[in-house]
């Protein structure tokens, strides 16, 4: 029976559903994440009679035919980009984007990725880093002996140096905007790379048309909320069951023919 084929395509569909999920409720306390969504569409259909077509070589046509649904599938996993709230941290190197906008990372093999979190420290050298030791870029070099750094919302880097009583101008942080900020490659470690899904990064300065400002001492918080997310497991779930009786019911309905035919 092909009931049996359509309801394991629902069971499968709302796995995956709960895998995004329980993805999301994982990282409710994740630096900037994004909260994903499973989308989903209509499989196939199988037509047993078709519309619009003569009735037998008549005049009269067929108005609305017959034509049986075969399932659903997974046909993506939609990064929903709203803006998290920010949070206090009081550290001067933590840094949150206030609207549309990526820092920029170099990574492995100098391949420049993007990251929304912008829980920064130092290395040895004074160069400012991700929390996994990734250069910020452009570099940013904060001296042994500066006092106290400042973050503009701009981007500006200026730093007091002991000694002195005018600040240091270090350097300017730039960001990135993309055409699909959702088309992104996740990475894993908080880390995007571009893809033709994304298009190509528009780098600006913060602060200009188009682009977010920084605040500095406040990191981004995730864009999860635990009701809401609490409310599509449940439904998730519930959607999962009925397909399992759907598949219960057929298997009597099969059992009750075999012993007819018996």
């Amino acid at each position: 029976m092909r009931a049996l084929a359509i309801a394991a395509t629902g069971m499968n569909a709302q796995q995956q559903n709960i895998e995004v999920i329980s993805n999301n409720i994982a990282n409710i306390n994740t630096t900037a994440f994004k909260r994903s969504r499973a989308e989903f569409t209509d499989l196939l259909y199988q037509a047993d009679r078709l519309q619009g077509v003569s009735n037998r070589g008549r005049d009269a046509t067929v108005p609305e035919g017959a034509q049986t649904g075969l399932g659903v599938r997974l046909t993506a996993i939609r990064s929903l980009q709203t803006q998290g709230s920010l949070a206090q941290t009081g550290n001067q190197l933590d840094l949150a984007l206030n609207g549309r906008g990526w820092f920029q990372v170099t990574g492995p093999d100098s391949e420049i990725l993007y990251t929304r979190s912008g829980s920064f420290s130092t290395n040895a050298n004074g160069q400012l880093v991700t929390g996994d030791g990734y250069l910020v870029s452009p570099t940013i070099i904060i001296p042994n002996n500066a006092v106290s750094v400042s973050v503009s919302q701009s981007g500006l880097v200026t730093a007091v140096i002991g000694g002195q009583t005018n600040p240091q101008q270090l350097g300017q942080l730039t960001i990135a905007n993309f055409a699909n900020e959702s088309g992104l490659e996740a990475l894993g470690g908080n880390l995007f790379r571009q893809n033709q899904a994304s298009g190509t990064p528009v780098v600006g300065v913060p602060g200009d048309p188009g682009y977010g400002v920084i605040s500095q001492y406040y990191l981004e918080s995730s864009n999860v909320d635990s009701v809401k997310e609490l409310v599509n497991l449940i439904a998730a779930q519930r959607a999962f069951e009925l397909n399992s009786k759907v598949i219960s019911a057929v298997d009597e309905m099969a059992g009750t023919v075999s012993k007819g035919i018996r």
